[in-house]
């Protein structure tokens, strides 16, 4: 009896911040869904006739949507590859004892701390620009000559950008995992003639699987909205190059007026964002089952 009144007292405590909690979310998400079915056009405001699915018939039709939706997997795809391999690396690196170690982790973890659009316009002015960056610079040093990353490779350029700023988030995780490997097993598969690699290969990385699987899921769910670092250096430019699907929204909303579009744009945005997420979060349960 006592323990069923706790149940309900916790139940109750609860109840407050689950209630807030789902009007937070509700309530932009029922107005998002009723602006996707009208002709909300900000150059007529009062004008606003239900128009049904027309609007999602529209952007899923629209050849700017699979632009959009490709260039969204390529980012996500191409930060991964970066975060997840350097941030192994740079983990093995940093799990050394080495004098300065950690003012060295410090350094590399700082990134993460710096706002996206500090971080874009720094690589954009300091870095990549083609005749005082220092990029460009060191490829005049060298005689290659500077390049124009934003005009030449402008997807390139993004998922550096985000990348740089990901990779420290992924070797934190990856970090605290190496640190938590028992060095008796290192220690017993060199005994048995274990060279590095081998090591590597099939205790540390193994030990570190459930590690990179967390960092994949966390961080993908961050890039599918990746919009700062797009609106700071390309614009979306040239053409649809860089244009994801959060930046494409925008642009629908605020540069061509169209809210009703717009909002089923980001309907769409939401629905394949929580697919991804599902079967991510899927694919993680298995692995700590395991």
């Amino acid at each position: 009896m006592a323990t069923l009144q706790t149940k309900s007292a916790a139940r109750l405590m609860m109840a407050p911040a689950v209630i807030a909690l789902l009007i937070w979310m509700i309530v932009p998400l029922s107005m998002t869904l009723y602006f996707s079915t009208l002709n909300y056009n900000l150059f007529n405001p009062a004008q606003t006739p239900f128009i049904g699915l027309t609007n999602y018939r529209f952007f899923l039709t629209d050849p700017a949507f699979f632009t959009a939706l490709t260039n969204t997997l390529k980012l996500v795809a191409g930060v991964l590859a970066i975060t997840v391999t350097g941030g192994i690396l740079l983990a093995l690196l940093l799990d050394q004892d080495f004098y300065g170690v950690n003012i060295v982790r410090l350094l590399v973890i700082a990134p993460f701390f710096v706002m996206p659009t500090v971080a874009a316009l720094v690589w954009k002015n300091m870095m990549m620009n083609p005749v005082y960056g220092t990029i460009g610079q060191f490829l005049n040093w060298i005689g290659i000559g500077a390049i124009d990353w934003f005009s030449a490779y402008p997807l390139t350029s993004i998922v550096i950008i985000v990348a740089w700023q990901w990779l420290p988030f992924a070797t934190l995780i990856l970090l605290t995992a190496l640190q938590s490997l028992s060095e008796d097993q290192k220690e017993a598969a060199e005994m048995d003639g274990a060279g590095p690699v081998s090591v590597f290969w099939h205790i540390t990385l193994p030990h570190m699987a459930r590690a990179i699987t967390v960092v994949i899921l966390i961080q993908t769910i961050f890039l599918l909205s990746i919009f700062a670092e797009i609106y700071v250096t390309t614009s979306g430019g040239p053409g649809l190059q860089t244009t994801n699907l959060t930046y494409l929204v925008y642009s629908q909303a605020l540069l061509q007026f169209d809210v009703g579009g717009a909002s089923a744009g980001g309907i769409v945005a939401v629905v394949l964002a929580n697919i991804v997420a599902f079967f991510l979060v899927r694919i993680i349960g298995k692995n700590l089952d395991a």
